[in-house]
């Protein structure tokens, strides 16, 4: 069975950093796809960036173009967790913070969410202004 457990979230200020991390236990990051999403208040679920390993597909790594320069997504594959490193916060950053997993998935299938089977129950990031 697969549990993800995402951390990290927090109160902070525009201009902070924030870094997201989330623990994976039945399903390996090494050789499959994490992504992360957020949920504002009153809007749909989004895509935030996603990294994936497959012996089938080149490692790559996507971004939504509001957080390109900004956020950048890792794992750790000893550990078998996930980091969303987040800089610059601001205001419209504020969300529920995702984290998914799902076995490899194609490039053209990392940003959308129905995509991924394995969801954890999420992180409250507040950026004040």
């Amino acid at each position: 069975q697969v549990h993800l457990v995402e951390s990290g979230g927090g109160l902070v200020q525009t201009g902070d950093s924030l870094r997201l991390s989330c623990a994976a236990s039945g399903l390996t990051f090494s050789s499959n796809t994490m992504g992360w999403f957020r949920q504002a208040p009153g809007k749909e679920r989004e895509f935030v960036a996603a990294i994936s390993w497959s012996g089938d597909y080149a490692h790559y790594a996507d971004y939504v173009d509001s957080v390109k320069g900004r956020f950048t997504i890792s794992t750790n594959n000893a550990r078998n967790t996930g980091y969303l490193q987040m800089n610059s916060l601001k205001p419209e950053d504020s969300a529920v913070y995702y984290c998914a997993a799902n076995y490899p998935l194609p490039r053209s299938a990392m940003t959308i969410a129905t995509m991924y089977d394995y969801w954890g129950q999420g992180t409250q990031v507040t950026v004040s202004s």
